[in-house]
């Protein structure tokens, strides 16, 4: 078993379980310390117009992300539970394909081949089971959060020392009390913001957030 899993043609899907088993683990001990690994992905994702009927709606070529991203559940599910799913079923998939290759003809298929069959029955599986985790998670934690609602809350640096033009992180709590990263740049030139001081956000361009110095003390993280 150890030499099936290890053979080069079956590395990308052994790389791929393990991946999954590090993220979980990390995610776990991240939660135990107050370490968001999941907010700080969905930062990282773009905000999309979910389509509740799951199609792929035809539309012009710049929102083809978010559509592919809207069909595959981003935004009904966390995106790091998406990844694990993903990685999951890819490595599952893959070593499937690969034992029945073996069993069929004697050898192991080429890993790209695999890959690629791995990789469009993975993409399917995110959607089903993204699609069936978002009828039983908890709908506070499942609820798409608009990074625009972010605008006028305060936030506080966590790494780095923001300017403009090199934006640091940030961390803030939502409606519902769950916490955000964000990179965070000044709203003034020449100001920065050092790790542990409170800003109050002003705007939103794309991913990236401005804001500046919190002076109202009844204003709070």
């Amino acid at each position: 078993m150890f030499a099936f899993v290890t053979a080069g043609p079956n590395l990308p899907f052994t790389i791929s379980l393990t991946v999954m088993v590090f993220i979980a683990l990390l995610e776990g001990a991240g939660s135990l310390v107050g370490l968001g690994l999941s907010n700080l992905l969905e930062t990282l994702i773009p905000e999309i117009d979910i389509d509740l009927d799951g199609e792929l709606p035809d539309g012009e070529p710049p929102f083809a992300i978010s559509k592919i991203l809207g069909w595959l559940r981003f935004g009904q599910v966390p995106a790091l539970i998406l990844l694990i799913v993903f990685l999951t079923m890819f490595g599952l998939i893959g070593l499937g394909v690969q034992t029945l290759a073996r069993n069929l003809f004697g050898s192991l298929m080429p890993g790209a081949l695999a890959s690629v069959i791995a990789f469009a029955f993975g993409l399917p599986s995110v959607r089903f089971f993204g699609g069936a985790l978002g009828r039983i998670m908890p709908k506070d934690e499942t609820s798409a959060v608009s990074g625009e609602t972010f605008v006028g809350r305060v936030a506080t640096i966590t790494l780095g020392v923001s300017r403009q033009g090199s934006p640091a992180e940030a961390r803030l709590q939502d409606q519902y009390g769950q916490s955000h990263y964000i990179m965070v740049e000044p709203d003034l030139e020449n100001e920065e913001f050092r790790q542990g001081e409170q800003i109050l956000l002003v705007s939103k361009k794309g991913n990236l957030f401005t804001g500046i110095r919190n002076t109202n003390s009844s204003l709070v993280d």
